[in-house]
């Protein structure tokens, strides 16, 4: 561990569910001290077994696996478990008053220096942060599913939060080896589930509407959208697709269809109903398959787009 992440050293992990023991998971690999705090009764054996689970990504993505509980310890008092620590993460659950009595409870027994994370998926900073006097170390640190593998954190932050803090939390990250993006302004949602979202939206409509089915709908994706966009993202995809004319190019001729395609795109209700029928068909086509299987199918294969896209970049996927 290089003596920037040490000076981050120990981490408290709140919260002990998927997202709370990823995170555990990739802390402990890069050598951080973590205590870990949840209220559960099988708090111990239930991180156990989900770490276990995880070790065989880490390994494939270079890290030191034998040892990697050493520095793990559980605490399920609160006050305990957030003394003297330096960056707590917080994963507890997307409920706006749980976080807010929370994090007031939180101010009483951090130390002045720590840092305070959420990986809250859509609830703001300026929310969570309703009921506490000073808030200037608070910042949402939003990984995208699952942390310890996907590099994405969307680092979102409110009015109070200290300009050096932010920078801090940047640093933080990147010393894990994730991608942290600033999110200049705070929005329901963040970014990425925004898109996923938009992105969701149609691909229930055209399920729905029997368009497709939903292999077919993950079939388009992965041999199409799915490879340029992790090659290249939406904004650089289209500049490419001007040609010489780049992005003013695309925009001036393909992009003048885009609203016409925008006026028919579907807002599907998400009723009992329309529920059941998506559980059924998704179902149908991936139900006899473990899921155990295909999460480890999921994470070899975004093992390999990482790693070879960071070859290509001349960057270190670890």
């Amino acid at each position: 561990m290089n003596s920037k992440l040490e000076s981050y050293s120990p981490v408290t992990v709140i919260g002990a569910g998927a997202i709370g023991a990823s995170w555990t998971a990739l802390f402990l690999a890069n050598g951080l001290e973590v205590r870990v705090n949840d209220i559960s009764e099988t708090l111990e054996e239930d991180v156990t077994k989900q770490l276990e689970q995880i070790k065989p990504t880490l390994k494939d993505l270079g890290y030191e696996v034998e040892n990697l509980t050493q520095n793990l310890t559980f605490e399920k008092d609160l006050k305990k478990a957030v003394t003297g620590a330096k960056i707590i993460q917080e994963n507890g659950p997307e409920n706006v008053e749980f976080k807010q009595n929370l994090y007031a409870e939180l101010e009483d027994y951090i130390s002045e220096d720590a840092i305070v994370l959420s990986s809250s998926s859509s609830i703001p900073t300026s929310t969570i942060i309703e009921k506490m006097k000073d808030s200037s170390r608070v910042c949402i640190g939003h990984p995208f599913n699952p942390p310890h593998l996907i590099p994405l954190v969307e680092v979102s932050y409110g009015s109070n939060t200290d300009e050096n803090v932010i920078e801090e939390v940047m640093d933080f990250y990147t010393q894990l080896g994730k991608k942290p993006v600033k999110i200049k302004k705070e929005v329901v949602g963040f970014v990425a589930n925004r898109l996923q979202s938009a992105l969701f939206q149609e691909c229930i409509h055209l399920v729905l509407n029997d368009v497709v089915d939903p292999k077919d709908v993950d079939t388009i994706m992965e041999q199409s959208l799915g490879i340029r966009w992790a090659s290249d993202g939406p904004f650089l995809s289209f500049l490419l697709g001007g040609g010489k004319h780049g992005f003013e190019g695309f925009m001036n001729h393909l992009g003048k269809q885009i609203p016409y395609i925008w006026k028919d795109l579907g807002h599907p209700e998400l009723n009992e109903e329309n529920t059941q029928k998506l559980i059924e068909r998704v179902n149908e086509k991936y139900g006899s398959r473990n899921i155990d299987e295909l999460e480890q199918e999921r994470d070899a294969k975004e093992i390999n787009v990482i790693r070879n896209l960071a070859e290509i970049r001349g960057e270190d996927s670890e």
